[in-house]
């Protein structure tokens, strides 16, 4: 496979795994004709659910968010890596179906998980108001039958304190014309050996095929496969299951290896989306690996067996960094500018915001034109109406730099460059006033809802109407710096401070997203002091 880029050939015959990189976990894939699209999770993130598109497996592009609407989506109040959990993308008949469940109560013995459903015919234009499916459980999938009839395929969580089944799985019939699942659920599994989760069915040659996440979603994490000639089942398992796992072999670059779908090109080659993690040397004070770009996108190369059953095409269980890309034209999207400095009247597609949509009611990118526009509003701790924009850590080497105007009258007044993985969790570079020194500037940090201020606070000379923010992660290693004289005059700020904090495994109350880094503004007044961001830029350092 060739591929003309900047003027060079490069070939180009194997895909670089991970494809998604930092927190783009839980994947569901498909084709339409020449075009492949998958859909991750975002938890706690708005707007809610990543498609990225490809033609050629190697190359993808983030091309659009569908939770874009409070109808569609309400985050406010619920807790770090809840959210959006693991939607399923279909297409049939002209038709994009996207099922997602809004989990809103976790970390309790009863579970709250409503499962929804929106569709389009135009993956990048508006989709539908939800149509509310059930509640047993999460990370439901859509079955299109031979014979136009739909299902719904489901685990079902258990609250009592003696569960009955380890795993449990029902499909259930939904009725597209009547916009409800009708008939009573059938069991298709339910064991005390292993648990199964995130769902899919196919059909394949006369086969049912139960395509299922096994073992939870920490490194113990794998793929199963099992089979019917009947949708109802009974369902067998695939022998020395799972087809998939990194689970004896802590040494491999992806771990946490699991939770799969499956796709088949548009020359029968087949492939395996999943979601992996790669892991810092840094553990926590249970020996547990931390994982600061949380779980991210892989690809495998698959084949089906003579006896139809499906296995890696490296004849192993464990997941290849390197695959063979398939036979198709090379398709590289434009790269994406470093730097954005706010010259649009939109935001970066990269930008999210924790909860809440990005709107009108606490930025502008109008009011004055280059600048980006933070109004103040509630603490870093806040689960309903923060001003924050962050992107995902894509790599483990990176530097973000911003410049700000700001002029705080009070100690409340708060605005500078973050790096987080949730509410409780953080580093804050700020500008902020305090009432002998003015203006100033200092670091908070929070470590599982642990506050310290490792340089106390540092005059600005009063001329310094512009603050250059700049953090540069190193692994595990970041490192603030300021400076109030332009772009080349940089001076480090506090000690070297402990990346892997920001990490999954790490977090009490939240782990399973990803670290951001992005730009805030808080008036703990409650008077919307505001802050203004000549740019941001975001430069990484691409790594195995």
């Amino acid at each position: 496979m060739k591929n003309m880029l900047k003027g060079e050939l490069v070939i180009i015959n194997t895909i670089k795994i991970p494809i998604l990189r930092g927190f783009n976990p839980d994947p569901s894939i498909i084709r339409v004709e020449d075009d492949y699209y998958i859909a991750t999770s975002t938890f706690e993130w708005f707007p809610g659910v990543q498609i990225h598109h490809s033609r050629d497996l190697v190359h993808w592009e983030l091309l659009t968010r569908p939770l874009n609407r409070v109808s569609q989506l309400d985050l406010r109040g619920v807790g770090a890596s809840q959210g959006v959990w693991a939607p399923c993308l279909t297409f049939h008949d002209g038709v994009y179906y996207l099922l997602y469940t809004v989990v809103n109560s976790f970390y309790v013995k009863m579970y709250d998980t409503p499962n929804f459903l929106i569709t389009t015919t135009d993956i990048c234009g508006e989709w539908s108001e939800p149509v509310y499916l059930h509640s047993y459980g999460f990370d439901p999938s859509l079955f299109h039958d031979d014979d136009g009839r739909k299902y719904i395929v489901s685990m079902v969580t258990d609250h009592r304190v003696t569960k009955r089944y380890r795993g449990h799985l029902v499909i259930q019939e939904y009725s597209e014309q009547e916009q409800r699942i009708i008939g009573e659920p059938v069991t298709i599994y339910a064991s005390n050996d292993i648990y199964l989760e995130g769902p899919h069915i196919y059909k394949r040659n006369g086969y049912y095929y139960l395509f299922a996440a096994d073992t939870g979603t920490g490194e113990a994490h794998g793929q199963s496969i099992l089979r019917s000639k009947e949708l109802f089942g009974p369902y067998e398992a695939y022998p020395g299951n799972s087809l998939m796992t990194s689970r004896e072999h802590p040494d491999l670059l992806l771990q946490k290896s699991g939770h799969g779908d499956l796709v088949e090109t548009q020359n029968g080659e087949w492939y395996m989306v999943h979601l992996c993690g790669r892991a810092l040397e840094n553990r926590t004070e249970k020996g547990d690996r931390k994982y600061t770009l949380g779980r991210e996108t892989a690809l495998q190369k698959v084949e089906w067996t003579p006896d139809g059953w499906l296995r890696l095409s490296n004849g192993t269980v464990l997941p290849d960094v390197e695959v063979e890309a398939p036979d198709l034209p090379p398709h590289p999207f434009p790269q994406r500018p470093d730097r954005d400095d706010f010259d649009s009247d939109k935001l970066d597609i990269h930008f999210q915001s924790l909860r809440v949509p990005l709107d009108a009611s606490f930025y502008s990118l109008t009011e004055r034109t280059g600048y980006l526009r933070l109004y103040g509003r509630e603490g870093l701790g806040s689960k309903y109406r923060q001003s924050l924009i962050a992107r995902r850590w894509q790599e483990f080497k990176f530097t973000a730099t911003t410049c700000l105007e700001f002029e705080p009258t009070d100690p409340k007044h708060m605005a500078g460059l973050i790096c987080l993985y949730d509410t409780q969790n953080y580093y804050y570079l700020h500008v902020t006033h305090d009432e002998d020194l003015g203006r100033c500037i200092s670091i908070l940090s929070a470590v599982n809802n642990v506050y310290a201020a490792p340089v106390g606070y540092i005059s600005l000379p009063e001329h310094a109407a512009r603050i250059w923010l700049r953090v540069e992660v190193d692994h595990d290693k970041l490192q603030f710096a300021y400076s109030t004289e332009g772009e080349n005059a940089f001076k480090p700020i506090g000690p070297t401070l402990d990346a892997s904090t920001l990490s999954d495994e790490a977090c009490n109350e939240g782990w399973f997203t990803g670290s951001f880094v992005g730009l805030c503004c808080q008036d703990l007044t409650g008077f919307r002091k505001y802050a203004d961001f000549d740019y941001f830029e975001y430069i990484e350092e691409p790594s195995g």
